[in-house]
């Protein structure tokens, strides 16, 4: 077992969840507005590719829809907040185990019998219940601010 890893996996956001959180308040700040997935990369200095697969992730897990065409784009797909960042999150990270042996690898020589595995989901399930009492509203409600720095 990686516990090094598992800390950080716990405690850090991969880039495909953090991207997918700065496209949500973006469409939460420029709402009822659509934003192009190019526009948002440019605001950020992302790759619109890889934005690109991170705004298919958010229409596919019901957070965004995405219209096509010349007057298309982004839009959130229920008020901000509707939206748990706890839900996001997980729906994000849905494949990333706290730890190797939370996942399909059971290979590790102490998994039958290693005191690790509680601590570690409870401490990821307390991760999660603190994301749940927040909203994208709540991320999003320096709403003048957010807008300033957002629009250049």
């Amino acid at each position: 077992m990686r516990i090094v890893n598992a800390k950080y996996h716990l405690m850090q956001l991969d880039k495909f969840t953090d991207y997918a959180l700065r496209v949500l308040i973006t469409l939460a700040i420029k709402a009822p507005a659509r934003v192009p997935t190019s526009e948002i990369a440019g605001i950020f200095g992302l790759s619109e590719n890889h934005l690109s697969k991170v705004a298919t992730h958010l229409v596919r897990e019901g957070f965004v829809i995405s219209e096509r065409g010349r007057t298309g784009g982004l839009t959130l797909a229920r008020p901000s907040g509707d939206i748990t960042l706890g839900a996001v999150v997980r729906a994000m990270k849905r494949d990333a185990p706290v730890a190797q042996c939370f996942g399909p690898d059971k290979s590790c020589l102490i998994f039958p019998v290693c005191g690790l595995r509680i601590p570690l989901a409870q401490a990821q399930e307390a991760f999660f219940a603190t994301l749940d009492r927040y909203t994208l509203a709540d991320a999003a409600q320096e709403r003048s601010a957010l807008g300033h720095l957002l629009n250049g």
